[in-house]
């Protein structure tokens, strides 16, 4: 087991992998609970019955998607990267495709599917690792610290310490609310582990918060331990071959398309840019390239197209697996961990009611303060270089996407390193992508 997950060479150890997988759960738990909600629009009372998904149903494709995802991701690619159902995914699934665009779910399900496979064959065929290694590394180091920038901001807002505000967009919310305080004692106490250089400090942080909560009512206790009623997955397993096998007819539109290629750019860009940063964080790159890129990103749409005919949106790498590297994972043996323990959770889902944001909110933080770190190594000194690698960090946590942060900058690179008579250098999919990107801000934004 260790020869095979590359202990010696990574310089790691059983524990340390069992505490990064650990921690890398707990940090991405709130999926799900987040995800059924959103893909039932919970928050729409008055919807169409037909129109709803079963939560019982999306629940348990959440914890099969996450499984397999993260299993795979363990055991073919090596990698202590984490995936699950992706959040604003599954907004733009209930929110845009179902309400917006009157599509039913069955048929978004099926967009997923399209998509997932898309994945399957560009994987398959090596084009997105070809895409992943001509990114410069100017780049790459960007997309990693407007990662950090991006979950910090994340974290701030599931703390309470940030919040909307009509005349500024955003301002300091009320630090008297109790959730507010318990994740400002969160965020000292692992800082205080961080600095005392504790290992899994981020995860006992949590766990020590955790239990603060619930000592003052903050944190509810869980119902139970245990709940071998496992839901019934009927309602939604298989339900995206339906209108394949009963009316492909439907799928010939424009909006179908454009669901397809909602999916496939965002899960695309998305996963390239957290693979990157984490395993950048991880110290995983070698030559400016992530080794078994490919096998990494097979697993990626192997688990989309494992979600949607189980019954959920697209799955996708999780920005999360930072906290656990952070906690000293280094191998795959940490997200084989996080994958069971999403099986485990199927029986033991009621406490996870004691996880809550106000929990999770300090490790996020304190991992965009291990991210940002990559600035460092950026070559600020050329302008033709910081312009694009700023445009890309700064991006994200005010477009609140990822994917927008690396199109901004992508587009901007290839522009400024003409500019600058460095033409010649610009990979040729580099241009390929500017033109992609201009694309989608016309036609998909």
């Amino acid at each position: 087991m260790k020869k095979y997950f590359l202990f010696e060479e990574l310089g790691t150890n059983y524990r340390r992998e069992i505490i990064g997988g650990l921690t890398t759960f707990l940090a991405m738990a709130y999926i799900l609970v987040v995800n059924p909600l959103t893909l039932t629009l919970d928050s729409v009372p008055d919807l169409d019955p037909s129109q709803r998904m079963d939560y019982g149903a999306v629940f348990m494709a959440t914890a099969l998607a996450a499984a397999i995802g993260c299993l795979m991701m363990g055991i073919l690619a090596k990698y202590p990267i984490a995936l699950a159902p992706g959040m604003g995914l599954n907004a733009f699934f209930a929110y845009t495709v179902i309400l917006t665009y009157g599509i039913p779910w069955q048929t978004a399900l099926t967009g997923v599917l399209f998509s997932g496979l898309i994945f399957i064959v560009l994987s398959l065929s090596g084009f997105r690792e070809t895409i992943i290694n001509a990114i410069p590394m100017d780049l790459k180091l960007a997309v990693g610290a407007g990662i950090g920038l991006y979950i910090t901001f994340i974290g701030l807002q599931n703390a309470g310490i940030i919040v909307a505000n009509p005349a500024t967009m955003v301002g300091l919310g009320d630090l008297s609310a109790s959730s507010t305080l318990l994740a400002i004692f969160g965020l000292f106490t692992t800082v205080i582990l961080m600095v005392r250089r504790v290992k899994g400090g981020i995860f006992f942080g949590m766990i020590i918060a955790a239990g603060v909560g619930m000592i003052f009512n903050i944190v509810s206790l869980p119902s139970a331990i245990v709940d071998f009623n496992v839901p019934d997955m009927s309602p939604t397993f298989g339900v995206a071959l339906q209108p394949i096998l009963n009316n492909p007819g439907s799928l010939v539109n424009i909006e179908f398309l454009v669901i397809v290629l909602t999916f496939l750019f965002v899960d695309f860009f998305d996963t390239a840019g957290t693979l990157v940063a984490v395993a950048n964080q991880a110290n995983l790159l070698k030559d400016d390239k992530l080794p078994r890129a490919g096998k990494a990103l097979l697993a990626d749409a192997v688990a989309t197209v494992s979600g949607s005919i189980l019954g959920t949106s697209t799955t996708t790498t999780y920005i999360e697996s930072s906290a656990g590297v952070a906690a000293g994972a280094r191998s795959g043996f940490a997200a084989v961990v996080t994958g069971v323990l999403f099986l485990v959770s199927i029986l033991f889902y009621p406490l996870l009611e004691v996880i809550t944001s106000a929990v999770t909110a300090p490790a996020l933080i304190i991992v965009g303060v291990l991210m940002v770190s990559a600035l460092g190594r950026i070559d600020w000194s050329k302008f033709e270089i910081a312009v694009p690698a700023f445009l890309t960090m700064i991006s994200m946590p005010l477009g609140y996407s990822i994917a927008t942060g690396i199109a901004i900058g992508f587009i901007f690179y290839p522009i400024t390193m003409i500019t600058a008579g460095k033409g010649k250098q610009v990979h040729p999919i580099m241009y390929g992508m500017f033109v992609i990107f201009i694309l989608y801000f016309v036609f998909l934004v």
